[in-house]
């Protein structure tokens, strides 16, 4: 057997991905975060929505999607369901209809209390080092940013 040919095999052995390692994290991730998010009343997506929310009230939903790399046809359903739990409302602006922008409730608000817990539980459950979660967390944000230019 060549070398060349080794390497190639080794290249195609599924432990020596990128993306079945972020995958497989990302799916324990969202494990992770269930029971946490199912007490708050919330999907993933959800609860991302609402971190961005939480960051910056009144955002238009076209900026909501930006922020979260979600398509519309995504954020629509998710934005219904969370204004239908009473944690957002969605307001059309009066200078142009076709905009629109989402507002926390006095729920929604409320919810950020609740869902402080969420990332010290995350951390916890990480058994990282602060330090090395910012690390990874800044590197992975750094391939997705080149692996989208």
């Amino acid at each position: 057997m060549t070398s060349q040919k080794l390497t190639s095999d080794r290249a195609l052995l599924l432990d020596n991905q990128l993306c079945f390692a972020l995958y497989s994290a990302s799916l324990a991730m969202t494990r992770l975060y269930k029971p946490l998010l199912d007490e708050l009343g919330l999907t993933y997506p959800q609860y991302l929505a609402m971190l961005v929310l939480w960051e910056r009230d009144g955002l238009m939903v076209s900026e909501l999607g930006e922020r979260l790399s979600l398509d519309s046809g995504t954020l629509t359903p998710l934005l219904k369901r969370l204004e239908t739990s009473g944690l957002i409302a969605r307001i059309r602006d009066v200078a142009d209809e076709r905009r629109v922008h989402i507002t926390l409730t006095p729920a929604g608000r409320k919810l950020k209390a609740r869902a402080a817990k969420v990332p010290g539980c995350i951390l916890r459950a990480s058994q990282c080092p602060v330090p090395e979660l910012i690390s990874l967390t800044g590197q992975i944000r750094a391939l997705r940013d080149r692996l989208l230019a």
